[in-house]
């Protein structure tokens, strides 16, 4: 419904006001679009409760009610432009024409309208001209720190006259006309103040958003801003180079021969881990990584975007990608930046003349440049990762050696204890492929060589991909130099063919015995692609005693009754979707569906599955399967 809403409202948007063009222009117009029912040119505010902000909405945040994951309100005020008029609804009246000074007043921008006049800027601004002024808010002036709004205010015809001049430009600049990345010569010695306006109509000019726009006067326009602007002379890297809480980083960056990169002209957020950032890394991982030039420069990366992020723009999280080519999450959580959901930013707004810094205290540290180990000190992989160093496998988890670890969810050990013996250290070793993989490179058939020279299978289907019974289970995650597939279960490589499993396993002597009377013995032990759906002893015994004895005598059609049991192509539990079929040797199709983590073939429920061989794989039943009745299923693979 909400949805609905929305399209609706957008066909209004576009049918009342189709000049708009810039984001803030799209905004504003739902914002009166949602204050209409308030009167006459009212807009639809949301504010954060306990703060001064306040934001026009788009129709995503107007049914979120929030902003930076804190709940707003909503309250209407006169939209840009327009005044209340005493006993009418609504703001039906224009404000009036007049020049820049007295139009501080009427948006309330009195304390710039104040320094104006101390500074004895006010007859150029009350003069002829054509104007812009990024006008400061009162509470832009109040945050001010002491010293500097001292030290301003006590050389009012210099170092104010100068301030107020850096908010000025020499030519009048709607909001239209404000456009991303500009860099505009102000009128304190031509330095730039620089605009941006981002998708979500929030406009700011040297990180300070627009809070009130395109208050018209005779000579110019008013923007009111959020906070005083200062003037930018340096680089970024300019930046990095002088701020002695960044020496570690400056080290860092000049190995990685990113020096120049943050030097030339570009549009950069940089996330700059402190000292104390790089100080809360174990000192071996930290010196690994310092050591190793691809590794630093792709952990440097990663906290580089190639666009300025100013902290005012965000209001909801947003993947954006680093120059490392991975995302992170840029969002907020009141007045906290965050990254990856962290609040771990500690000072904002760093601007310099090719983007901004954000300094945050804790280092970030890709997939990427990360050993096998690393990756996986995750909660979900305590106990494999245990297992894997106790094994004896740290020096290959650590190492440069390219590799794929596939790495069973703690799930997978819920109920079975491992200790390492010589056959779990063996096991283990075949969850470690030689070389470093993708998943997205992985095609049906192919084999995979593990530590131990064994060769797994990969299985490909609709809905999973699988290396013999283990199926990936997440996002595999590359390193330096090794990769790693989390997979759900513990890999059980085959170690003979169908026959062989069957033999090997006593609750299957009855079908054994048949399989040897139906003739059937030497295709089970040829190489081929099988799914046996395995009746146990049990299953035969519960079949009426002179059906089983028939059935025993008849070698034809116990072997078409084996076959029917027998899929052509191998087809493990993970690749069981909730109606799946599966052309048998002989009669029709078999019906798999997979409920509540058992598979089921025919409505027979598979009491153990997953047994692997070189030729196929064998899933243990209860019930010799039966044809299901017609038009019981009608539903296709």
């Amino acid at each position: 419904m909400q949805l609905n809403a929305c399209l609706a409202l957008a066909v209004t948007v576009i049918a009342t006001a189709c000049a708009v063009k810039s984001p803030y222009q799209q905004v504003l117009q739902h914002s009166r679009i949602r204050g209409r029912q308030q009167g006459p040119n009212v807009c639809a505010m949301q504010q954060i409760p306990g703060t001064d902000k306040k934001y026009f909405t788009n129709c995503k945040q107007w049914y979120h009610r929030k902003v930076c994951g804190k709940s707003t309100v909503i309250s209407y005020e006169c939209c840009p432009g327009y005044e209340k008029v005493h006993g009418e609804r609504g703001c039906p009246s224009a404000l009036p024409l007049t020049n820049l000074f007295n139009t501080l007043g009427m948006v309330g921008a009195t304390t710039t309208k104040m320094y104006s006049d101390r500074a004895e800027l006010r007859p150029e601004i009350e003069g002829p001209g054509s104007f812009t002024m990024f006008a400061p808010s009162n509470n832009a002036w109040s945050a001010l720190p002491t010293e500097i709004l001292d030290a301003l205010v006590s050389n009012v015809n210099i170092e104010l006259l100068n301030a107020l001049h850096y908010h000025m430009v020499n030519r009048r600049l709607t909001s239209e006309d404000l456009k991303h990345g500009m860099a505009i010569p102000s009128m304190y010695q031509d330095f730039e103040v620089h605009i941006h306006h981002y998708p979500n109509g929030i406009v700011t000019v040297n990180c300070a958003r627009l809070v009130k726009t395109d208050q018209h006067a005779t000579n110019g326009v008013v923007h009111v801003v959020d906070r005083v602007i200062t003037a930018i002379t340096n680089t970024v890297h300019q930046t990095i180079e002088t701020d002695d809480n960044l020496e570690t980083l400056r080290t860092a960056v000049a190995a990685a021969g990113l020096t120049t990169l943050l030097e030339s002209n570009g549009h950069f957020t940089v996330f700059a881990p402190t000292n104390e950032a790089f100080e809360k890394i174990p000192p071996e991982t930290l010196n690994r990584i310092l050591g190793d030039p691809v590794a630093l420069k792709d952990m440097l990366n990663y906290h580089i975007l190639n666009s300025i992020q100013c902290s005012e723009a965000i209001v909801a999280g947003t993947p954006m990608e680093t120059l490392q080519g991975t995302v992170l999450e840029v969002g907020c959580d009141g007045s906290q930046l965050t990254l990856n959901g962290k609040a771990i930013i500690s000072d904002k707004d760093h601007l310099g003349t090719n983007g901004v810094i954000h300094y945050i205290d804790e280092l970030l540290i890709p997939d990427s440049a990360k050993t096998l180990l690393e990756l996986g000190q995750d909660s979900t992989l305590t106990s494999a990762m245990t297992l894997f160093v106790d094994a004896g496998l740290n020096s290959y988890l650590t190492g440069s050696e390219p590799l794929t670890l596939l790495a069973p969810q703690n799930d997978a050990f819920k109920d079975t204890s491992l200790s390492v013996t010589p056959a779990v250290r063996k096991l283990l070793r075949n969850h470690v492929v030689k070389e470093q993989l993708t998943s997205k490179h992985l095609y049906h058939g192919q084999e995979l060589e593990t530590l131990e020279g064994l060769k797994l299978r990969v299985f490909v289907y609709r809905n999973s991909l699988c290396i013999e019974n283990a199926c990936i289970a997440a996002h595999d995650k590359k390193g330096r130099y090794g990769s790693l597939f989390i997979v759900d279960k513990v890999l059980t490589p085959p170690m003979g063919t169908v026959m062989d499993v069957l033999k090997g396993d006593s609750r299957f002597s009855t079908l054994v015995g048949a399989i040897q009377k139906a003739g059937l013995t030497e295709m089970m032990n040829r190489r081929g692609a099988y799914t046996v759906f395995a009746p146990t002893n049990e299953a035969f015994s519960a079949m009426p005693q002179g059906e089983l004895n028939k059935l025993m005598a008849n070698p034809r059609q116990l072997a078409n009754v084996l076959k029917y049991h027998i899929g052509e192509e191998i087809l493990v539990s993970g690749g069981v979707g909730s109606l799946s079929r599966l052309k048998p040797l002989q009669g029709e199709k078999l019906e798999l569906s997979m409920k509540n983590s058992t598979v089921y073939i025919n409505k027979v429920p598979v009491i153990e599955a997953d047994m692997m061989a070189t030729n196929g794989v064998v899933h243990a039943v209860g019930s010799v399967v039966q044809p299901l009745p017609a038009g019981a299923s009608h539903e296709k693979r």
